[in-house]
């Protein structure tokens, strides 16, 4: 349903929504990197309170294998030994360790190919080899392809601890970090449609306007409404609703270039960012969205107004219609409302001060 288009200080998104939206935007204020810092290293203590760390230790000579569990088995972890690169491969494929530890230098399958199998099933597991005194061209190999440091024979009981724990606190913070990152791209988008939210469709077009400012060039916004969506709800409820608005979603990503934003705005709304793009073309990339929307067939939408899904679209290019971001998006949705109050399924412009690059 269509309501006056002065909406700058509405936000409309699910409440939830916006609560996980909000840990995007805080870490652009001040503080931020901060407060990352302080979740990379929550994250960290909560994996250090996990089950044991489990140690793949691999070597043709098992009295090495049987120093290496004994040390390690005393430290709290949990060990498994293998004699021989092959039998490692195979255990790597069945079962997940967090380090492993093995030489390079063994018959038939070496210490690099047990490496390189390690990183391909878990980039994030640790693996640090064993390489014997003065033999140090084949350890820096194994470092260029990922592993975490070398161990020389002979070794040392606190040598080996040390090289774990610090193995360990390095799995952890990656851990961490992805998690973080993670979780700071899920907030950014929308669950249902898988498209930007509210929160991030602001802070995108706030960079996209300042980068139009720095490099002198135009920008676009749609801003889109799905016709007749309330009758469609109340006829089917909102799961079929919801089905039919991440259908939409889909086709809008489908519309448009890979470089483009769409953000759903809120409800049966959304928004489209067409970067590089003057009023001019951004209306004929409208009016194909309205068309490809019009022409798909969605399930049920006999009981739509014209027997099938159509929208209504609004057009404002920065900067010949405005220069800041809130007030491109009102204009947008000026013509949006102008568009829906003639009757929707149409595309209209907003009206600009000039048309400095019209095409």
């Amino acid at each position: 349903m269509r309501r006056n288009p002065d909406r700058n200080s509405r936000h409309r998104e699910n409440p939830t929504e916006e609560k996980v939206a909000g840990l995007s935007s805080q870490g652009n204020e001040a503080g931020g990197g901060q407060r990352e810092d302080m979740e990379v290293a929550e994250v960290a203590e909560n994996e250090s309170s996990d089950l044991p760390v489990r140690i793949l230790v691999v070597d043709d000579e098992e009295l090495v294998c049987r120093l290496l569990e004994n040390v390690l088995t005393t430290a709290g972890h949990e060990v498994q030994i293998c004699l021989s690169g092959q039998e490692a491969i195979a255990t790597l494929k069945e079962s997940t360790f967090q380090v492993v530890i093995t030489d390079l230098r063994m018959p038939g399958v070496d210490g690099l190919a047990v490496l390189r199998k390690a990183k391909a099933l878990d980039s994030l597991c640790q693996v640090i080899v064993i390489t014997a005194y003065g033999s140090t061209e084949s350890a820096v190999e194994a470092m260029k392809l990922g592993a975490y440091d070398y161990l020389n024979k002979p070794f040392n009981i606190d040598e080996i601890r040390i090289l774990v724990d610090k193995a360990l606190e390095k799995r952890t913070l990656l851990r961490a970090a992805e998690e973080r990152d993670f979780y700071r791209d899920l907030s950014r988008m929308n669950g249902l449609t898988e498209v930007y939210n509210y929160r991030a469709f602001y802070e995108l077009l706030g960079a996209e306007i300042a980068r139009s400012k720095r490099h002198d060039r135009p920008l676009s916004v749609l801003m889109i409404d799905l016709d007749g969506l309330k009758g469609y709800n109340d006829a089917l409820g909102h799961p079929a609703g919801d089905a039919l608005i991440k259908q939409a979603a889909w086709l809008l990503k489908k519309s448009v270039r890979n470089c483009d934003i769409v953000a759903r705005y809120g409800g049966d709304e959304f928004a489209i960012i067409l970067v590089e793009t003057s009023k001019a073309p951004a209306l004929d990339t409208a009016e194909r969205v309205r068309r490809l929307i019009e022409e798909t067939r969605f399930e049920h939408d006999y009981i739509l107004p014209h027997n099938t899904l159509t929208v209504s679209v609004g057009v404002a290019g920065y900067p010949n219609d405005a220069d800041e971001k809130r007030d491109l998006v009102t204009k947008a949705d000026q013509a949006l409302y102008e568009a829906k109050t003639l009757g929707g399924n149409q595309v209209r412009a907003a009206e600009g001060r000039d048309d400095r690059y019209s095409d």
